[in-house]
């Protein structure tokens, strides 16, 4: 038997994150992936979306060309091309990953792993079974997409998320999406602008159960309606079939939609099944998460989970903040609790949604005093120079002591601004930051210091913000 340092099961951005940090600092570590190196994230998410969804901001913003002094044939989208384009950028991701992990020295093993003691691994591979010891065990193995009772995918007719980017997009231009939450809202524009006819069925309004505002919200809605994208609310899914040549979705009043094909965006589960967890003293909640404590240690000590086996939210930024928290601590280098609400949380769909910490009834909660600065694209020049001005900036603060409650960034280069908020490690300061910063112009990033200024402005904040007291 084999011994290690830490054990890794799983090599999603988790995964791979706690792998390259433990062996940067010296620590002999083994990672096992049972599928595709690189998880969901690199091969079925993160990773292919969004290198689709830039192709469907070419194509929106086509309209804008003539303008601009761009003259030619209007752009329009092709799927099947974009998922060749996808699985190009996927591979060549995915080899720099491995050859990264080889140069740093980690030991690869490709297998299921599941627990024979409270330290040890199997691991059941092509060439047979290998076991291993590890003194630390992180368990990294994400979620599953998740169905509702009764329901199945058909190959290349009714598909779950996971399996779009397994094999060529189906044929046909007529598609029905069923889910009103991430996954569901970022389809529902990705698919129109690349050219299918969408009809998009959702239970409650999309992202209902998300913390972005209202405001966030009526803007991406807006956003959607514009290129005549509208999800029909109050339809709870209870069967799925194939007519002929057609694909078909019924709700449980009876109503039935049928398209060429039909993507399930139905929500996930933690991925926890056949790790042998009955070896050890590794608890699972009632929805099947795994239960840690605030430095994700699980119940058996030196055994830990990060990511989406830990949820609630289950996403690659988490992973990542995971990841990082956790070799810290094993390490002996920290005391860091995990803190969920700030992770940034992202929207890639019409516009892209960003944001982080509270919001305002969770601050009211907290027994806080929450104060708004707010800021719109609409007269940046950057925004209006890329002819992409709809969104803003929306900045929380605590009116008795001005720090920094939390967050939201709203249009184009959202993903990449949330940053900018995300880097406040001294909450209490970072406002004042903020405004004694150096920024570039014309930027969208200006948005920022106006909602601060805003802040310290419209609510008597000026004398903490700007440092006179």
């Amino acid at each position: 038997m084999k011994d290690f340092d830490i054990g890794i099961i799983g090599s999603g951005p988790g995964g791979y994150r706690a792998a390259v940090l433990a062996a940067l600092r010296g620590q002999k570590v083994a990672i096992i992936e049972r599928a595709t190196w690189g998880g969901t994230c690199l091969n079925r998410g993160c990773v292919p979306k969004k290198d689709w969804h830039e192709s469907a901001k070419w194509i929106e913003q086509s309209q804008h060309f003539e303008q601009r002094g761009i003259v030619g044939s209007p752009l329009r989208g092709d799927l099947g091309r974009a998922w060749k384009h996808q699985h190009e950028v996927v591979n060549t991701v995915r080899q720099s990953y491995l050859d990264y992990l080889k140069r740093l020295g980690v030991r690869m093993l490709e297998g299921s792993a599941q627990f024979i003691g409270r330290h040890e691994l199997q691991i059941d591979t092509a060439e047979g079974q290998t076991q291993i010891h590890c003194d630390k065990i992180i368990i990294a193995t994400g979620s599953r997409p998740a169905l509702p009772p009764g329901i199945e995918t058909v190959a290349h007719r009714i598909l779950h998320s996971d399996e779009l980017f397994d094999t060529d997009v189906p044929e046909g231009k007529r598609v029905i999406i069923v889910g009103g939450g991430i996954i569901g809202t970022e389809f529902a524009y990705i698919f129109t602008m690349l050219g299918r006819q969408v009809t998009w069925l959702v239970h409650s309004e999309p992202l209902s159960h998300t913390r972005y505002s209202e405001q966030a919200k009526d803007a991406l809605r807006d956003a959607l309606a514009a290129l005549k994208i509208e999800a029909q609310s109050g339809f709870v899914l209870k069967k799925v079939g194939i007519r002929g040549d057609l694909a078909w979705v019924e709700g449980a009043d009876g109503q039935r939609h049928e398209a060429d094909w039909v993507l399930l965006a139905t929500g996930r589960h933690p991925q926890t099944q056949g790790l042998g967890l009955e070896h050890t003293a590794v608890r699972r909640d009632e929805r099947g998460f795994i239960v840690t404590d605030a430095g994700l240690e699980t119940d058996e000590p030196g055994v830990y989970a990060i990511g989406d086996v830990v949820g609630p939210l289950m996403n690659a930024n988490q992973a990542l903040a995971d990841a990082t928290l956790v070799v810290d601590r094993i390490l002996g280098k920290s005391e860091a609790r995990r803190e969920p609400l700030w992770v940034p949380e992202l929207v890639y769909s019409a516009l892209e949604l960003a944001r982080i910490g509270m919001d305002e009834e969770q601050a009211e909660d907290a027994d806080l005093e929450p104060a708004v600065g707010f800021a719109a694209f609409e007269t940046s020049p950057r925004a209006l120079g890329q002819d992409d001005a709809a969104g803003f900036v929306r900045l929380l603060a605590d009116m008795d002591s001005g720090a920094f409650l939390g967050g939201e960034i709203v249009g184009r280069d959202a993903g990449e601004l949330i940053h900018l908020l995300a880097q406040g490690s001294d909450r209490d300061t970072v406002l004042r930051q903020w405004i004694s910063a150096r920024y570039n112009h014309p930027a969208r990033a200006e948005e920022v210091l106006n909602a601060t200024e805003t802040l310290a402005a419209r609510w008597g904040l000026g004398d903490f913000l700007y440092g006179e007291s």
